[in-house]
C-alpha cells in the first residue's frame, strides 16, 4: 500500500491530539510511535479500525484509539478506518452480522414480515423487548464479522505494503543496470573491482 496514499486520508497528527473526546487518553497520545506509517503500524490499524467498526456499541472511535495505544499502531489511520461504519452502511453491516450470527447459532432470522412479528418492533414494546430476540445473534455476528475483517484488512496490508517495497527494490535494480549498461563495460569492471 503506498504511503502517500494512506497519508492522504489520515487525518493531521495536531488535529487528533487536540480531539476533545481523545484527551482522556493525556500523554499516551505522544507516544511516537502512535504517529509512524510503516508497515506493523498500518496494517495493525487496519485491524484494530475494522475490528471496532463492526462492533455495535457507541464511542467506536474512543475504543479504536485506546485499542491503537495499548497495540502501539498508528492512532489517526484506526480512528478513521471506525467510519467505515456510518449511518448509510450500518444497517446493511449489523444485518450481516445477524444474519451470520443467526447461521452460527443455527436460529432462523427474526421474520418480521407477519403480524405477531410486527407487533414485537410496534410502538406498544420497548427497545428492550425488541432487542432481546436479536441481541445475541447480533453480538456473536458482530464479533466474527469484526474478527474476519480485522484479519484480512492486517494480512491485506501487510501483503500490498511488501509487494510495493519489492516492486519499488526492482524498479531501482532496474535503473541501477540500465545506468550501468549505458555507461559500457569499462564502467561495469570499475564497479566490480574498485
Amino acid at each position: 500500500m503506498p504511503k502517500r496514499f494512506i497519508q492522504r486520508i489520515i487525518p493531521d497528527h495536531e488535529v487528533i491530539r487536540n480531539h476533545k473526546h481523545l484527551q482522556i487518553f493525556g500523554t499516551l497520545l505522544h507516544d511516537p510511535n502512535l504517529w509512524h506509517l510503516n508497515r506493523r503500524s498500518a496494517s495493525g490499524a487496519f485491524a484494530v479500525g475494522l475490528f471496532m467498526a463492526f462492533m455495535p456499541v457507541p464511542f467506536q472511535m474512543l475504543l479504536a484509539a485506546a485499542a491503537a495505544i495499548v497495540f502501539r499502531v498508528n492512532l489517526p489511520l484506526s480512528v478513521a478506518l471506525v467510519w467505515v461504519t456510518n449511518p448509510i452502511t450500518i444497517p446493511p453491516m449489523f444485518y450481516f452480522a445477524y444474519l451470520v450470527g443467526t447461521w452460527v447459532l443455527g436460529t432462523p432470522p427474526a421474520d418480521t414480515s407477519g403480524p405477531e412479528q410486527m407487533a414485537l418492533l410496534s410502538a406498544n414494546t420497548s427497545l428492550w423487548e425488541s432487542l432481546h430476540h436479536v441481541w445475541e445473534p447480533l453480538l456473536l455476528g458482530s464479533f466474527i464479522c469484526a474478527t474476519v475483517s480485522a484479519a484480512v484488512g492486517y494480512l491485506a496490508i501487510r501483503g500490498l505494503w511488501r509487494l510495493r517495497v519489492v516492486n519499488h527494490l526492482k524498479q531501482r535494480r532496474e535503473r541501477a543496470a540500465t545506468r550501468r549498461h549505458a555507461l559500457g563495460p569499462k564502467a561495469t569492471r570499475q564497479a566490480r573491482h574498485p
